[in-house]
């Protein structure tokens, strides 16, 4: 059970279906907003690295 959602996991997820970077929940300057954006870029830069490598 996780009592708050990973701020981290919901940028990946949010990459994942094509949600734009713009679309981070959080207020910018939190902790919470830098740990979004990082997992947005994380699976984003894994997407294009995937359309690279497969064509």
């Amino acid at each position: 059970m996780t009592p708050d959602p990973d701020p981290f996991e919901e940028g990946q997820r949010a990459a994942r279906n094509n949600i734009p970077a713009e679309g981070n929940p959080y207020r910018d300057g939190t902790e919470q907003h830098s740990l979004w954006a990082a997992g947005h870029e994380e699976a984003a830069g894994e997407a294009e690295a995937d359309e690279s490598e497969g064509g």
